[in-house]
């Protein structure tokens, strides 16, 4: 894919990389800017919603989530095109709105937490990865590069980890904005199908009739 087929996945990539790296080497800029949901609640600090989606911890967080990003979020930006399901719009829309319906139960939940703080793209990319699994649920998904996954066994385990590991809390990952982010891309993906090409939903329901546990090219 070069930059002509999918800009806005590779200009989000480039936000993303940018806001990280200065992020990692100026904490005056990383505290400005990371959720903060003490901050947000009695300095009405909006905006953290959408900045801290676009930093990270470290490389490797910030490697996983674009590398993540590029094959899944490619693929929505031309089908969103393709299929005439609203384009860039509804590929940004996607994208923000996933960030922002990621990060509201934090916020409720930690509003009053001083110490309470979130960063990271997961809650908009697992929004763009539920979106791509609704139009190839037996696609091939491979764990850790290695283990071959049918994606939509990899959303049922996905929901079921996220829930799981949200209640232990603990080990300073927002699962909660992983399975948010998650829900809302499935919900989102649907209704914007529903409300322009339903007809879509014929193809879909097709699929769904051959399920494969390990997946199809």
């Amino acid at each position: 894919m070069n930059f002509t087929e999918t800009p806005v996945t590779l200009i989000l990539i480039a936000i993303n990389a940018i806001f990280s790296i200065i992020g990692f080497s100026n904490a005056e800029f990383m505290r400005k800017t990371i959720g903060w949901p003490y901050y947000t609640k009695r300095e009405n600090q909006y905006y953290r919603f959408f900045t801290s989606g676009f930093l990270h911890a470290d490389w490797m967080h910030l490697f996983f989530n674009m590398f993540t990003l590029y094959f899944f979020g490619s693929n929505i930006e031309i089908i969103f095109d393709v299929y005439g399901l609203g384009g860039n719009i509804a590929y940004l829309a996607l994208y923000f709105l996933g960030l922002l319906a990621s990060d509201l139960p934090s916020y409720l939940k930690h509003k009053d937490d001083y110490n309470y703080r979130s960063l990271g793209a997961s809650g908009a990319v697992s929004a763009v990865v539920f979106a791509a699994i609704v139009f190839n649920p037996w696609g091939s998904i491979y764990l850790y590069g290695a283990f071959k996954l049918s994606a939509a066994a990899y959303a049922i385990l996905y929901v079921v980890y996220c829930v799981y590991m949200g209640k232990r809390s603990g080990d300073n990952v927002n699962h909660d904005a992983h399975l948010w982010g998650s829900v809302f891309g499935l919900i989102f993906t649907l209704a914007l199908i529903a409300l322009m090409q339903p007809i879509l939903f014929e193809g879909i329901i097709e699929m769904l009739k051959n399920p494969s546990l390990f997946g199809r090219p």
